[in-house]
């Protein structure tokens, strides 16, 4: 299963409380370009919804995977 179509399930018992982002806002978040999002998002590393011809990402996706991806760099 796609990890789209999973946290689409996850998240579609309280879609009301979802917050969603802009790839813009997103990458200004992870002080990352446009392109790097559109990369993680079409790589299936962070989920997005497809709106019209752009992409809205839950906010606490972003968040998710920036705990994620955090190393020990000790």
């Amino acid at each position: 299963m796609p990890q789209n179509a999973a946290a689409g399930r996850r998240e579609e018992g309280d879609l009301s409380r979802v917050q969603f982002l802009t790839v813009a806002e997103v990458a200004a978040t992870m002080r990352v370009s446009k392109m790097t999002v559109y990369r993680l998002v079409h790589n299936g590393e962070l989920p997005a919804v497809r709106v019209g011809r752009s992409f809205r990402v839950p906010e606490e996706a972003v968040h998710e995977y920036l705990r994620g991806s955090y190393i020990d760099a000790g």
